[in-house]
């Protein structure tokens, strides 16, 4: 082999992978978006490589990935064939951006809501008796972030985010410890949605640095009462947002 064929040969793994994720990002988004609807069969093998200007490896490596993420199944004697949005992978970061704007769903962000009502109460209220001095320290300096994150929305949901994130990890759960980084992806999108619709955040800064007092003193009812009404605001003003769509979709 030629040293410059060499040179070509050692390139080359470095470029599909990134090619790959691109085309799994178009025809990911492409199925989120509605081009291709759900239990709909997708074009054959030969017409997807023409539309996105790859191989039939490369569109058969992204269906895999697409496959993982519950968007598409592939039938033998039929094809591939789009899944019922039911079955989508909606805690995959991708596919919630993928999603665009159907991401702010009130059926999605209640879902998110439901989920964490039965979750986080009940983390903080172990919290209360197992967080560490350091995961106490680390909430309270979440809060200081979104305090000092004043207008900039961006800043303050990453420091929510990651307030939440270490309340799960504080409980010392395994399963709510490893919810914590599966979540991570749509509890940023939701608090992302519900810190935008607040009139103002001084009023959820202050429960959660409420919430933060309460395990310091070891009040685990206080802690699983200040969840509560984390959350409660939460609704509401997710609830704002979702104005004329018809309200937020919980039953909790």
């Amino acid at each position: 082999m030629t040293d410059k064929a060499t040179r070509r040969s050692l390139r080359s793994p470095l470029r599909r992978p990134r090619v790959r994720h691109n085309v799994t990002a178009a025809i990911g988004a492409d199925i989120c978006g509605g081009r291709f609807p759900p239990g709909t069969v997708l074009p054959r093998e030969s017409d997807l490589c023409e539309t996105y200007g790859v191989s039939r490896t490369v569109i058969r490596e992204s269906l895999k990935v697409l496959e993982t993420k519950g968007l598409v199944r592939g039938r033998p004697r039929v094809g591939t064939i789009v899944c019922d949005r039911a079955e989508w992978n909606v805690l995959d970061a991708q596919i919630l951006e993928w999603m665009g704007p159907d991401v702010l769903s009130a059926e999605l962000l209640g879902s998110i809501l439901e989920a964490r009502r039965t979750v986080e109460p009940a983390a903080a209220f172990l919290a209360a008796s197992r967080a560490t001095a350091q995961e106490i320290a680390d909430l309270e300096r979440a809060c200081d972030d979104m305090g000092d994150a004043e207008g900039d929305l961006e800043a303050f949901t990453a420091a929510d985010a990651r307030f939440h994130e270490t309340l799960l990890k504080a409980s010392h759960n395994k399963v709510f410890h490893q919810l914590s980084s599966i979540i991570h992806a749509a509890l940023s999108y939701a608090l992302h949605a519900s810190n935008r619709a607040a009139v103002k955040r001084d009023e959820a800064l202050d429960v959660h640095r409420e919430l933060v007092d309460a395990l310091r003193l070891r009040d685990g009812a206080r802690a699983e009462t200040c969840s509560r009404q984390i959350l409660d605001l939460a609704a509401r003003d997710l609830s704002r947002l979702m104005g004329d769509a018809g309200g937020l979709k919980t039953n909790l």
